[in-house]
């Protein structure tokens, strides 16, 4: 009897025991833009922390809500999370408007810009070379399917990117050096070695190539690989893809604004 008692006290602390989420089985925080066009459900990643707490932060003082879609560029992306836009006169240009702060990077190899993924906006590396990301301002992705040339394209203009960074860079280094010890500064003998320099190092290094599960994805459900790593990703739509494709598709003026105001509300599930 007490072997019984033992036995059936065991099974109800394994059911119990089940009973329990674990950190995996824990459901998903789930978020919902609305737009005239109609409604995206979208999630926010474990892997970007910083910008994940931000932005749902944000969308529980309902920050982004009566916020427009101020600029669209179709086959590109529709970005919005500018607070200016909320009573912004027609035709008026926007996108310098935030929270009054940025967010660190967080690039993460394995989270690209795949169609449907949800970037953070930034100024550019010449007043940002940290590439921090804007408080507020987002866009969505909707880019275009690569071909095999496409994609050649994409990482020659990659490499490019890359290599007069590092000539930058060197030339830089190469300036200060030569204030520090009271040198003359020779520019022509600067630029030219700092491109040796950088050339030897993407030697040494190897060319970028697009990794081949990101270029699966690039040349069958599309995106902007040309962005990957230059602008952090935190988030990812899970419904409502078509309703990228017909806000980018409206029609924008000179600024790529909506000639139409398209607003959003953003809200927690």
């Amino acid at each position: 009897m007490k072997k019984i008692f033992i036995l059936i006290f065991s099974a109800i602390l394994f059911f119990n025991a089940c009973d329990k989420p674990t950190k995996k089985q824990e459901k998903t925080q789930l978020y919902k833009i609305e737009t005239e066009f109609g409604d995206m459900i979208f999630k926010l990643y474990d892997q970007t922390p910083l910008h994940k707490k931000n932005f749902d932060s944000l969308i529980v003082q309902n920050y982004f809500d009566g916020l427009l879609f101020h600029r669209v560029i179709e086959g590109f992306m529709i970005q919005g999370g500018d607070p200016e836009s909320r009573n912004a006169e027609q035709g008026e240009l926007l996108g310098n408007g935030g929270p009054g702060y940025t967010i660190p990077a967080e690039f993460v190899d394995t989270i690209f810009h795949k169609k449907g993924v949800i970037a953070a906006a930034r100024e550019g590396d010449d007043v940002n070379p940290e590439m921090r990301s804007a408080g507020s301002q987002f866009y969505i992705v909707q880019g275009k399917v690569f071909s095999d040339e496409d994609i050649k394209k994409v990482e020659k203009r990659i490499n490019a990117s890359r290599l007069n960074k590092l000539i930058t860079k060197y030339i830089k280094e190469a300036e200060e050096k030569a204030y520090e010890t009271g040198g003359s500064v020779d520019y022509q003998v600067i630029v030219k070695e700092a491109r040796k320099k950088a050339e030897k190092q993407f030697k040494k290094t190897g060319m970028y190539r697009i990794p081949d599960y990101k270029r699966k994805v690039y040349q069958t459900i599309g995106g902007t690989p040309h962005l990957d790593e230059a602008y952090t990703v935190f988030g990812e739509v899970i419904e409502g893809l078509e309703v990228i494709d017909k806000i980018a598709a409206v029609e924008t003026d000179e600024n790529n604004r909506p000639v139409k105001n398209i607003k959003m509300t953003i809200k927690k599930l």
